[in-house]
């Protein structure tokens, strides 16, 4: 029973993994239809914020929860600014210059920091007993914090002004611009919003992972994968994707190891979406959010 009990739990920690570094990139793909492949950069980023706040002394709850969102939140912006805002409407277009930036960011960070060593930062919290078996304490904390982060984006996008302006606004953008709403000043918004997540994420990702330059990679395909997996439903399709293939990753990864776990996880994705092309909510839940 004690087996069971870890198995799930990591079963459960490996799908919270998935949709926390999912859940920016479903905002920004999701809503304002931006390929934006920086977003593992925006996630290292995070997760330098840590670091460095960390070594200069900062608490790191307050590095991982505030500081991390805030700064990658605030790059997001100057990224739409002076970027992305030229480029709405243009997906080919969107996904070259946010290529372009990714690689800006990592050749930035490696002149900095470094490319030959993980930076490591002790994870928070300690072990807890699941009778015979041991777990991350930490890791519990990423399942709630992950859970409590949908509830909030949810909230937020379904029942405040700023949630029902961005919404309407990314789906008919000339009629609220009519209306008299600031499109620009939305969209700066909504892509400030979907970087400051990812940034959360990357911060709290970053004593479990250690950081590097190049991390980004091993994040940017698992999300992609997820979101497009899910389908057009922000949340909705985000959390389906991440239940199906995070539990297949993890069963599979269980068995057999985590590399034919990795090569179960793309297999599934390819099947899902040549037996349903629009994703799960394409076919499911096609009114959630």
């Amino acid at each position: 029973m004690d087996l069971v009990v870890a198995v799930l739990f990591q079963l459960v920690y490996g799908i919270a993994n998935l949709a926390l570094i999912s859940l920016g990139l479903a905002i920004i793909f999701g809503m304002m239809r931006v390929i934006n492949l920086a977003h593992g950069e925006f996630l290292m980023l995070g997760g330098y914020t840590v670091v460095v706040a960390t070594n200069a002394g900062v608490n790191i709850w307050i590095a991982m929860l505030i500081l991390a969102p805030l700064v990658v939140g605030i790059i997001g912006v100057i990224v739409e600014r002076l970027l992305i805002r030229w480029l709405y409407g243009r997906m080919v277009d969107t996904l070259l210059a946010t290529w372009g930036l990714s690689l800006l960011l990592i050749g930035l960070v490696t002149s900095i920091f470094g490319a030959s060593t993980a930076t490591t930062i002790s994870p928070p919290l300690g072990i807890i007993r699941l009778g015979d078996y041991s777990a991350s304490g930490y890791e519990l904390f990423l399942i709630g914090v992950t859970i409590v982060l949908f509830i909030a984006v949810f909230a937020t996008l379904k029942m405040t002004k700023l949630g029902l302006v961005a919404r309407g606004t990314m789906q008919n953008p000339e009629m609220s611009s009519a209306l008299g709403v600031s499109t620009t000043q939305v969209y700066m918004v909504t892509f400030g919003l979907g970087a400051a997540v990812t940034g959360l994420a990357g911060g709290l990702l970053a004593p479990v992972t250690g950081v590097l330059p190049t991390i980004g990679a091993t994040y940017i395909a698992k999300a992609f994968i997820t979101v497009i997996s899910g389908g057009a439903s922000i949340l909705a399709g985000t959390a389906a994707g991440s239940i199906l293939l995070g539990g297949i990753n993890g069963i599979f990864a269980f068995i057999t190891g985590p590399t034919i776990g990795e090569v179960a996880l793309l297999v599934a994705a390819i099947i899902l979406l040549r037996l349903m092309p629009r994703g799960i909510t394409g076919r499911f839940f096609r009114k959630s959010l």
